[in-house]
């Protein structure tokens, strides 16, 4: 089990590489106050002066330290001390024969109040940084606080417990032993009595700023550092100490490796997958730029097409597009915009007896003209227009709507280029526009054909025919009327003027004066014609409109919708492909070829690690 350590020191190494932490590998992280020993706790495990000293914060960033056993005679062979510094952890890899395996992340000191340079916030820095690094749940966490102060203060088992409340992963080391006042100790404190810890309290010595102003090795201080537990805690003299600490943490990391292991490997093989599905969503280089636009015109035309015709890839469960759409414009939009027209609708019975009476001219009409019909049915037949020309609006806008719908779930290869999908949207919406007007005036010619000839002998036009014979009625009905009316006549000169309220003599009669009544009750003879008329149009009238919702749609969809569809590919061909834009349209965008290059880089080092973890034979993990 011993390997485990090494193997997760290269795992380390290859996301160095990438610089990534999608992976959380099990490592420790040292976290203390300000001055409270941790980097003499960190060069005791090392056995060398490596860190910097100073006043004030000195560790300004992590430092991810790697300790590496090697035999002697290995030593003499490799380099001692490798540091690979990046922007935002260094890394620090140590061979000695004198250490532990181990991996170790040193954090910058809590501190509360700035100080030199020192930002305002920088409290609040640096427990942001330490939280990012203890919320890993495969870190333990090694809090260090001095024995000199009140350990129900400690700001690093403050944060320990923020992300690990239950104790399992947290480990505390009591340093300054020695400093503590006289006739007191930490006995209550290593034995867990004051505040336990599950995985161990270790007590230990530092070294005085004395020690290392006079150069006092670390063999000397650890010698001296026995000692003093020797005199001061016997009891516990075996289970404190820097070399103690070293094989515990040792211990307790290939422990804590070995658990996360497994979903360790799960999470490198899914995320391998998932790299690698995005690597091939960007394609690869352009080489053959001839090959690559036209493969990717041919996708786009046959994506549209296919939207149009419903047997698209990318179907949408929210919302009618393409085709369907399309057939729902055209039965439910338009055809219920149809039905709802009243074929008599702004008509008034003053109107129809306005047209009746200006078709006859001066003369009294025995019979109602036909003139008067066809103009008015005319009139209600115009306003059949306006929706049909509405619909090829809206049909238009969905061709127009299906453009983004191609182009939002194309492939990665058009967007690859934005210069092409761009000029792909432009070439599609100059077709659309150019036909537009085209099938605007188809549809317009469709309504005015109805207009240019009234057909009463359409074989529908049924209530013709009852027209005919009412009309026959009313022509008899007319010369019986002829008779009465030169009675009535006779009758009325025999009667006195005066019942006609003649004016007196000298009163002058202007009859242009004379109101014209805007409603009044009609005669039956009126009331008749109107209902003639109304008859003849409403029956007229549906027959157009039928027409009309027939002819419409097949007008739309072969000047435009089936015209986009048989042109587009040689549209887009024939814009596109001309030799002088090739290199142009198929420069990538710079955001499309830097994610090509660091997701190639994660999948090698995924790829990598997967390989590293292979090695470890079920032997390794009991």
């Amino acid at each position: 089990m011993e390997t485990l350590i090494p193997i997760i020191n290269r795992l380390q190494e290859v996301f160095l590489t990438v610089g990534a932490d999608i992976i959380q590998l099990p490592q420790i992280v040292v976290v203390g106050s300000q001055s409270s020993g941790k980097s003499s706790v960190l060069e005791s495990l090392v056995g060398r002066d490596f860190l910097p000293r100073g006043s004030g914060i000195v560790t300004r960033r992590p430092l991810v330290l790697q300790l590496v056993n090697v035999a002697p005679l290995q030593e003499r062979k490799q380099m001692e001390i490798g540091t690979y510094v990046f922007i935002a952890p260094i890394y620090l890899k140590i061979f000695s024969p004198k250490v532990l395996n181990l991996t170790l992340v040193d954090l910058p000191g809590i501190t509360k109040v700035p100080v030199g340079d020192q930002p305002e916030d920088i409290e609040t820095q640096v427990q942001e940084m330490i939280l990012s690094f203890i919320s890993n749940p495969n870190s333990l966490i090694l809090a260090v606080s001095p024995a000199n102060s009140d350990l129900a203060t400690s700001d690093a088992l403050k944060l320990a417990r923020e992300v690990d409340p239950d104790g399992r992963r947290t480990l505390l080391v009591i340093s300054k032993l020695d400093l503590m006042d006289a006739g007191t100790d930490a006995l209550e404190v290593l034995l867990g009595r004051v505040i336990p810890v599950r995985l161990g309290i270790i007590g230990v010595v530092n070294r005085s700023q004395h020690d290392i102003n006079t150069q006092k090795s670390l063999e000397d201080s650890m010698r001296d550092e026995h000692s003093f537990l020797q005199r001061h805690y016997p009891s516990l003299a075996s289970r404190c100490g820097s070399r103690y600490l070293a094989k515990t943490l040792s211990r307790l990391l290939m422990h804590h490796i070995r658990d996360c292991l497994p979903d360790l490997k799960t999470r490198v093989t899914v995320l391998s997958a998932q790299y690698q599905a995005r690597l091939n969503s960007y394609g690869q280089p352009v080489e053959d730029h001839s090959a690559t636009l036209l493969q990717i015109v041919t996708k786009f035309a046959s994506d549209y097409c296919n939207t149009i015709e419903g047997t698209a890839r990318h179907i949408q469960t929210s919302e009618l597009c393409g085709g369907a759409r399309i057939c729902y414009i055209f039965h439910e939009t338009f055809g219920r915009t149809l039905q709802s027209i009243d074929p008599l609708g702004g008509l008034t019975e003053l109107d129809i007896l306005t047209a009746i009476r200006n078709a006859t001219g001066p003369r009294p009409a025995l019979f109602v003209p036909e003139v008067s019909f066809e103009l008015l049915v005319k009139r209600q037949i115009k306003r059949l227009e306006e929706p049909s020309l509405r619909c090829v609006e809206l049909v238009h806008e969905e061709l127009q709507r299906i453009i983004q719908h191609c182009s939002s779930h194309s492939t990665q290869e058009l967007l690859r280029f934005p210069k092409l999908h761009d000029s792909i949207v432009e070439v599609v919406t100059g077709l659309l526009r150019k036909r537009l007007p085209i099938t605007n005036e188809m549809v317009h010619n469709l309504v005015a054909i109805e207009l240019a000839y009234i057909n009463t002998k359409h074989p529908d036009f049924t209530d013709a025919a009852q027209v005919s014979a009412s009309v026959n009625s009313q022509q008899a009905e007319a010369l019986d009327g002829g008779k009465r009316w030169k009675n009535e006549k006779a009758a009325e000169e025999k009667a006195p003027a005066a019942s006609f309220g003649s004016p007196s003599k000298g009163q002058a009669i202007n009859l242009l004066d004379t109101a014209v009544p805007i409603s009044r009750k009609l005669s039956a003879r009126e009331q008749r014609d109107c209902e003639v008329i109304q008859r003849l149009i409403k029956c007229y009238f549906l027959i157009v409109r039928k027409s009309i919702q027939d002819s419409v749609p097949k007008t739309v969809m072969h000047f435009l919708v089936n015209f986009v569809k048989e042109r587009l590919q040689s549209e887009l061909v024939g814009q596109l492909y001309k030799q002088p834009l090739l290199q142009e349209l198929l420069i990538e965008s710079q955001d499309t070829a830097q994610q090509r290059t660091e997701v190639a880089q994660m999948l090698e080092a995924l790829q990598k690690a997967n390989n590293i973890i292979s090695e470890i034979r079920e032997t390794h993990l009991w």
